[in-house]
Order: C-alpha cells, then structure tokens, then sequence
C-alpha cells in the first residue's frame, strides 16, 4: 500500500487511500493515536499520515494464526508462573497437582456463586418491572395489575388525601405515585388509533438496515442558475448514457457517480420545499445552495439559508458562473459568513464548490461532496418492508389518469401494491423510473411515477403501502371524515394568547419567530431584542428575518416551523392575509419596537393586557391626487374591497411599508360630503395632517375594537 505523502492530507483524502470510511478513520484516530479531529474535512500532518498508513498495514498483515500462537504462549507463561511459584516453595510434586485441583474447584465455586448473584438480581428487576396502565384507572384494575392488595392501595391513597373507593377511577399521576411506593415503574399506555393498526408503520431494526442513495434539493436566488445547474449535471451524467438523450420524464433523477446513486429533487426553490416539510415530508437529506460568484448573497438565498437550517438539512453551497469575468466567490464566502455560513477553507464546516453550470467546470467535485456528506450521515433504511414514501408531485393527465411521482423512503414498491396517500388510495398498475422505463419495483430513494391512484393526492403526503385495497379504502374514508372535522375545528398553531398556558403545560419549549420590518437596521435590532427574552422554560428562537411586506412565503414558512410574524412598519399583502386565515398563522404589525418586545415577554409570563384587534373596514387605491392651495392633497380613490367610514382611522401603503397612520379628515362622493363609501364606488378624500400622498399608493382603513376574553 503506497502513501501519496503530503505536507497535509484531509481525513476524507487519507480514508480513500486506506480503504475505509471516514467515520472509521476518525474512530481510528482518536482510539489508537488519540488526534481528535472534528470532522471529515480536518486535516492532518503529512508525517503522522504516514505513521497510521504503516500502522493498518501491519494490522492486515497480521494473520489469525499470529494472535493463537501469541495467546497460547500467554497461557503457557502464565502456567510457567505458577508452577515457579511451587518450585520456589520447594515442594513435592503431589502437593503442586493437588494445589491446582483446588485453585480449579474454587473457581468454578465462585463462578457460580456470581451466577446466582446475578440470576437473584435479574428476579429482582423483573419483580419491579414496568406496567402499562392507561391515563385514568380503577383502584381494583390498579392492585390487579401491580399484583397488591386493593385494601393496602386503598389505604395509601387516604393517607394521601384522596378519598376514593374501590370501583373509582384515579388519575395516572396519582396511580403513579402510588407505585413509587412499591418500586413500580408506570409508563401511559399510547393509544393507537385505528388508521396506525391497519397501516402498521414500524421501526426498523438497525440490523435490517441498508445504505441508501442521499436525496439532493436545489435552492437558491432567481437567476442564480439553479436550473441551469440541474440540467448541466443531468447532461453530463444522464443523457450521455442514453441513446438518444431521452428527456427527462419526472421530477426526481438519479445520477451515476463512483457506482454510487444521488438523488436529485427536480423542483427549484425553497417555497415548495417548505409547503412540504409543512404537510410533515422530510425527504431531502442534503440542501445545495446555490450562489452566482459575480452577484453574492441575495434575499432570496437568505430565505433559502433559513429554510433549510429550519429543516436541519446540511448545506453545500455551489458557487456558480466563476467563468464569468466579474466572478469573485471570495465575496460570495465572506457573505456567508454573516449568515453561520463558514468555509471549510476558513476554518468552518461548510463545503463551497466553485461550479459552471456553462462549461461543466467542478461539478464532478460537487457531485464527490455529496457522497461524502452523505456517507457522514451514514443514510440507511430497510428495503424489506411494506413501502413507505413520499408524494413529490402529482397531476391528471388525460390518457392516464391521476399520476403521482413518490420518492421511496422505506421498504420496496412494487407493481400490484394496493397504496394509501392522504385521501386516495388505489392499486399500483404500473410503476416507470425517471429515464421512462416501465420498472417492476422501487427501493429506498428511487424516485417513481405511480399510475392507478383514484384521486391526484397533494405533494407531500405520505404513500404507504397496505395489505389489500379494502384496507385502504377504509383508511382514505377514516382520514375524509377526520379533514371534515378539523374543517369546522380550529386549527392549534400558536398564538401569543395560549402562549403562556401552553408553556405551563410543556408544550412550548422554542418560541419561533419570524422578523419582517422596512429597514435591515430594524430587523437586527428587533431579532437581538427578542432573542435576549429567552428564560429557564422557553427558548426564543428568531428563525427568519427580511426588509419589506410579509408574503406568501413567510405564511408558509411560519406554519411549517410553528411560528409568530412580526411585523415592524410592514403589512402583509392581499394573499397572504388569506393563507394567514386559512393556515392559522398569527401576524402582528407594530409601529413601535418596544410594544412588539412588551408582548412577547407579556405571553411569555401569561400576564397579557385585555387584547384590541384591528378590523379593516377597507381597502382603496390611490387613482389620482389633486392640490388645492387652502385644503391640501385631495386623493382621488376607488374602493376596492369592504367600506370606508368617515370616521375610520387610516394608514397609508407604498411599496407594502407603512408611510403614515392618521384620521381621516374629509370624505367626498362628487362634491358631496358622504359618511361612507362602499367597494365598487369612486371618491375623494384628505388625511389629517399629512399631504405626501402619490398615484399608486394603496389606502387601508380601520377600527381598533377591543376583544372579549374567553
């Protein structure tokens, strides 16, 4: 075994020359040498390389008949001693065999004696044991299970000061304090209801598991290349294998690399990854972002950074267009910084491949990277299961029908498999592989396209298969009921009213957050004050912050991860008050930066002043302005949607910020005076003190009205 002997050598580079995996090596390192080392991508001396080269080669060399030969002579040497031992004392022969028959026997009696220590230990630990009892119990049902007399519970139980009798049901906190006293451990039984049995979804184990190709999403800012890069990848490493460069048929593809598969996730940007970790579909393992060399980090790939930390997926940043004169990714580096993002050449843990999606350049490396984070992960599942996987996309087609593209993430798919996702289910009639081949069956990562659904399912609900199609019948019609009931019942998403009860009851430990404000400035003030509010029970965690209005993305983001909006002298558009109803995400909007920190910490101690909502009365767009020399700006208007009263209060939007609040100080229909003016209808208005008012601007009225509590 040759050593390609450098000053320094990353761990990676050394585990590919010795054969082994990374995480092998590093085991080595810190067992045999102790060099602690961080991760794969350390590095260390050339010297103490070559030591470790030497030292596995001499461990493979070594043959099995060396460590018999070498424990034999132990056990000779240790006999030797003994008998030397006699020879010192200088006695007869029979003496010495007498001696050791003794020492003989006297173990085997203290082997056994430990064995019967150990065996009467076992008794006792099964004497205590575990029991299973459900959230509330009868006193009889109670001494029937711990094996003790009712009576003495009972007895206990006064003693306590609950006074129950024996056919009385008690709560599992009291039934558990009760067998404290025996040395009784009580667990909750988990009830499971009947869609869990008839899917029968289980946890595999780690000797069944095998090593499965790693899923890739692409995300990144518009223009950045993002597709670009998936189709250079594609080409180089897919149609050329194809006769006739077949096109791509799905959204998901595989790529051959060092007999090695990655999965690519065929859908750019990080809105239709998060709407599908919002539906509880994790299938990406590792995230690239991609960065152009010549532009830097933008808005969007900061909303990319977010979403994927918020996913806690790995990030390999792919610097692309460094064929471009302007490229500097240096900058690009740097940028990252700011956002946790540090270069694994300056010391972090973050791999950055300068790539060109245009001349091809270093995607062989960034293909190498992602086998290797991957191999870190050590990604595993079971293919010898029923399937379970997850819907990437799905549409109608006419000739058809519903079909569905599903990545496997457990078991083996194969044609024939009656399936179950979300509220439709079918039989699996055909099953064809992403270079449009009909396939017989997908494993763990395979990416497929499914014909034989009843129904198109959602992107991101989850596939499982099942024993048979009654089975998923009664499933899907289970899982219509349930959407129809929590339709009509509230959705439980945080708000900053349960916030305190939900922290006494332990089910908030992190309180997301997501800043929106019209300046950087306030944005990083806002985020280092509310951050500064984390106390012993709740943690709170800003998981995004960006200048301008709160859009569709941010709702999408804040349901996903179970977050408040904030908004610092911004209001959230049209669509995205809609997706805010619907998904039950709270939107705050403060003009002052203490009232926004005031409240958090308020909920956060269950001591909320009595609430006032604002109702928007109206919504009206700015059409023309008028000056007149004693009267001011006049705003020609047209009422969009609901009614604007006279005694309204007013805010003014330009470019989804806050300009001004104020009162409304006249409302015109033609030349008459108006109380209100409804949607549809044209007129005129001035506000109280204020005159900057231009073409375009959008006009919101409003009531504040204070909120009766429950």
């Amino acid at each position: 075994m040759g050593v390609k002997l450098l000053s320094i050598i990353r761990v990676y580079e050394l585990a590919k020359q010795l054969n082994m995996t990374s995480k092998e090596v590093i085991e080595l390192l810190k067992k045999e040498f102790d060099i602690e080392v961080k991760n794969h991508l350390s590095s260390i001396e050339g010297e103490e390389a070559k030591i470790i080269m030497e030292y596995v080669e001499e461990i493979k060399n070594k043959g099995s008949k060396n460590v018999d030969t070498n424990q034999n002579n132990e056990e000779k040497n240790i006999e030797k001693h003994e008998d030397d031992k006699f020879d010192d004392l200088d006695v007869d022969d029979d003496f010495k065999k007498n001696e050791k028959i003794r020492k003989k026997v006297r173990n085997e009696k203290i082997k056994r004696h430990l064995g019967k220590e150990n065996k009467k230990q076992e008794e006792q630990i099964e004497d205590i044991g575990i029991v299973t009892i459900p959230e509330s119990i009868r006193v009889s049902e109670l001494a029937e299970r711990i094996k003790k007399p009712a009576t003495e519970i009972l007895k206990k139980l006064i003693l306590m000061g609950v006074f129950v009798t024996i056919n009385q049901e008690i709560s599992f906190e009291v039934a558990e304090k009760i067998a404290e006293q025996y040395n009784i451990l009580l667990e909750k039984e988990v009830k499971q209801e009947r869609e869990e049995v008839l899917i029968n979804d289980f946890e595999d184990k780690e000797e069944d598991l095998m090593p499965r190709p790693p899923v890739v999403t692409v995300m990144g800012h518009v223009d950045h290349g993002k597709t670009s890069l998936l189709d250079a990848i594609r080409h180089s490493k897919v149609v050329e294998t194809e006769a006739g460069g077949i096109t791509q048929h799905i959204g998901a593809y595989t790529v051959d690399i060092n007999d090695k598969k990655i999965v690519f996730l065929d859908t750019p940007g990080h809105e239709a990854f998060t709407a599908m970790r919002a539906r509880g579909a994790q299938v990406t393992d590792i995230a690239i972002l991609v960065v152009a060399a010549d532009d830097g980090v933008m808005p969007q790939t900061i909303e990319a950074i977010n979403h994927a930390k918020a996913a806690n997926v790995p990030i390999i940043v792919a610097i692309n267009k460094i064929d471009k004169s302007s490229a500097n990714p240096d900058r690009v580096k740097q940028e990252l910084t700011e956002y946790g993002l540090i270069a694994e050449e300056w010391g972090g843990d973050t791999i950055c491949v300068p790539v060109s999606a245009k001349t091809k350049q270093g995607i062989d490396t960034l293909l190498e990277m992602i086998l290797l984070v991957a191999e870190m992960q050590e990604l595993k599942a079971n293919p010898n299961r029923p399937a379970k996987g997850t819907i990437i996309e799905a549409k109608l087609d006419k000739g058809r029908g519903p079909v569905a593209t599903v990545i496997v993430q457990k078991g083996t798919l194969k044609v024939g498999d009656s399936i179950i996702a979300g509220t439709t289910y079918g039989k699996v009639r055909a099953l064809i592989d992403d270079k449009g081949r009909k396939v017989k069956s997908a494993g763990p990562s395979i990416p497929v396209e499914i014909l034989g659904l009843a129904e198109v399912p959602n992107a991101g609900d989850i596939l499982y298969a099942v024993s048979d199609e009654k089975t998923a019948r009664q499933i899907s019609e289970m899982r219509k009921e349930k959407e129809r009931q929590q339709y009509f019942a509230s959705s439980s998403k945080i708000t900053l009213q349960d916030l305190f009860s939900q922290i006494q009851e332990g089910k908030v430990k992190e309180l997301n957050i997501i800043v929106k404000a019209d300046v950087q400035g306030s944005v990083e003030a806002l985020k280092q004050a509310l951050e500064k509010l984390t106390n012993d029970e709740v943690k709170v965690r800003v998981i995004h912050g960006g200048v301008g209005a709160i859009t569709e993305s941010d709702i999408t983001l804040a349901s996903a991860s179970n977050a408040i909006i904030i908004g610092f002298n911004v209001r959230p558009n049209n669509m995205a008050m809609q997706l805010a109803e619907r998904e039950k995400v709270e939107v705050k909007t403060y003009r002052i930066i203490y009232e926004a920190i005031d409240d958090i910490q308020a909920a956060m101690k269950g001591m909320l002043e009595p609430e006032y909502k604002e109702v928007i009365t109206a919504r009206l767009s700015v059409r023309q302005t008028f000056k007149a020399s004693n009267i001011g700006t006049i705003a020609g208007c047209y009422v969009e949607d609901g009614k604007v009263n006279r005694n309204n209060s007013i805010r003014v939007i330009r470019n989804g910020v806050v300009i001004y609040e104020g009162k409304i100080a006249s409302l015109k229909r033609f030349k008459d005076d108006v109380r209100e003016v409804a949607a549809g209808y044209e007129c005129g208005l001035t506000i109280e003190r204020f005159n900057d008012i231009k073409e375009g601007d959008i006009l919101e009225t409003y009531t504040i009205e204070e909120v009766k509590r429950a």
